[in-house]
């Protein structure tokens, strides 16, 4: 009798159930085995596409960082460019909360994340910043970013009127927030973006020189 045929694994199926078992059960729940038995395979399989559990972390981080759209840096002023990365950038990471821990510690050798990095770098030095600021200003977006994707503002308050009613009246309408998700977690994040690159836009004409108006084209991203 022949044996039972197993599904062909790729480095591309075991990423794609890698990153929807961590999507699920969330990054400390992640293991070879666990994923092995998702995958319907033994787990010495999976050693024959990636070394070690680290490797397919990697792996997965990268895949979601290669979304991210910089296409902007070179072709549109450096503050579009800022803004329009943020929210995608975001927009990646808050799809996939539970692997922005591992994706946070840098880009390491994935090439989407040195790819991403190596864009907004040289975009930004091309714009004129200085290559220290310019360092700086890749930190600083990878700080704000990844920080807003690992959870909601909103859901961070119970729907309860009674908890906030009498000893934090200020809070009142603090359990309504959770209704408006979307609106809140996302509005917060366009405010602080804009307020970052107006920032960054005063310390450019200080440091480097004058800024020539932004065009009036719309929403920037």
């Amino acid at each position: 009798m022949p044996r039972p045929r197993q599904a062909l694994l790729s480095r591309e199926r075991i990423v794609e159930a890698a990153a929807a078992l961590i999507d699920a059960e969330g990054l400390d729940a992640f293991s070879t085995r666990r994923l092995a038995a998702a995958l319907g395979v033994r787990g010495p399989s999976l050693y024959n596409h990636f070394a070690t559990k680290d490797e397919i972390l990697d792996a997965v981080a990268d895949s979601i960082t290669g979304q991210v759209d910089v296409s902007f840096f070179g072709e549109v002023d450096w503050r579009a460019a800022l803004l329009r990365w943020g929210h995608s950038y975001r927009a990646a990471l808050a799809a996939h909360p539970n692997i922005v821990p591992h994706l946070a510690r840098g880009p390491g050798r994935r090439p989407a994340a040195l790819a991403m990095a190596d864009a907004v770098y040289g975009g930004l030095v091309a714009a004129g910043w200085p290559p220290a600021r310019a360092t700086h200003i890749g930190a600083l977006m990878r700080y704000f970013v990844t920080g807003s994707a690992l959870g909601s503002f909103a859901r961070g308050f119970v729907e309860d009127p009674g908890l906030y009613a009498e000893q934090y009246p200020h809070l009142s309408q603090a359990h309504r927030l959770a209704e408006h998700q979307q609106r809140v977690d996302e509005g917060a994040f366009t405010l602080g973006l804009e307020a970052l690159i107006d920032g960054l836009s005063h310390t450019y004409e200080r440091v480097v020189g004058p800024l020539p108006p932004l065009p009036s084209t719309g929403p920037a991203y």
